[in-house]
């Protein structure tokens, strides 16, 4: 009988609350016999409410690695993925649930000559009702892009195509661009080739930069439809407030000039500064939603800011860019 692949589990918590306990009895309850769980690395960027008070893992080896500050999400995944030696590390968001079977689902597929040119997989999302959410995205391209930071998407995507793909294009398993980090796993020996996810990331695309060089390097990535997985979404991200598009803007940037042409990397910038801000205000000003302006028109400010100075080096971790004209309120909604 073939051995069962193993994997370390890497989670990164920032105030969590309760979530972050479900997800690790989630693990715990759930049918390891085709994919076992060596340890659980749980990575704590400096959270502070009760989110790792009574962790436990009950017949899983669990760790839990406090930061003195808040490392941002790729350099935290790096930390915890040191910790272990397994086969795959799979990076799961403290806001997940598995499915009893999602493992096993995994596992099996792991167990076919189907899954040795893949070197990423993921699983279905769903909400708490079971309905499927965003699993898979496309990689990011200027066109999907202007379609985002316009509506177009909405318009007329087949021009413009949304950047996830619709729960109604993943009606069955097979190779797609990118799966959403929630739940995210990787061939450890591909993780370490390609020096894991870049620091250069504070929050967001790190694992579509990730995605995209493992592709460079020959390794597609895979969605196993049948591993389900409950994902409450933007727990930690919330708390953000207007400053999430700010990490927005940086990553996507950073993303732009490491991947695309030159050309292409600078128009979408001056699409950010000019297009993105003005349709973002717009929005907001149709929907009455006043108090919202002057928070967005703080995060392209310190964008510009940051791009002037050091693009390119990442956004400051989240306390450093918190100051005195910090905007309250709630900025129009952008999706990552």
């Amino acid at each position: 009988m073939t051995t069962a692949p193993t994997a370390d589990v890497v989670i990164v918590n920032w105030n969590t609350g309760q979530y972050l306990g479900e997800c690790l009895r989630s693990i715990v309850a759930s049918d390891r016999s085709r994919f076992r769980v060596a340890r659980i690395v749980v990575v704590d960027n400096a959270s502070t409410d009760d989110s790792l008070d009574h962790l436990t893992a009950v017949d899983i080896p669990l760790e839990v690695v406090r930061n003195g500050r808040n490392r941002g999400f790729a350099t935290a995944c790096n930390q915890g993925a040191a910790r272990g030696g397994s086969d795959f590390v799979l990076f799961l968001n403290p806001d997940t649930r598995l499915y009893s079977d999602a493992l096993r689902a995994v596992g099996r597929f792991l167990g076919t000559p189907a899954a040795d040119g893949f070197g990423i997989f993921g699983a279905l999302m769903v909400d708490r009702d079971g309905r499927p959410q965003v699993s898979c995205s496309r990689f990011p391209s200027l066109r999907i892009y202007v379609g985002k930071m316009t509506g177009l998407d909405r318009l007329a995507p087949r021009l413009f195509p949304p950047h996830h793909l619709r729960p109604r294009e993943l009606s069955r398993s097979g190779p797609v661009d990118q799966v959403i980090g929630a739940f995210f796993l990787v061939r450890r020996s591909l993780f370490t080739a390609l020096g894991g996810f870049d620091e250069g990331y504070f929050l967001y695309l790190e694992e579509v930069d990730f995605a995209l060089r493992a592709r460079r390097a020959g390794w597609l990535s895979y969605h196993v439809n049948q591993a389900r997985v409950c994902h409450a979404g933007q727990v930690s991200s919330a708390q953000l407030g207007p400053w999430r598009h700010y990490l927005v803007l940086c990553s996507r940037s950073r993303y732009v000039f490491r991947q695309w042409q030159a050309h292409q990397a600078w128009l979408l910038i001056a699409l950010s500064l000019s297009v993105e801000p003005v349709a973002r205000l717009a929005a907001a000003a149709l929907r009455g939603r006043w108090a919202e302006m002057g928070p967005t028109l703080v995060v392209y400010g310190r964008f510009l800011r940051w791009f002037r100075v050091g693009r390119g080096l990442g956004p400051p971790p989240e306390p450093m860019w918190r100051s005195q004209e910090e905007p309250h309120g709630r900025a129009a909604p952008l999706d990552p």
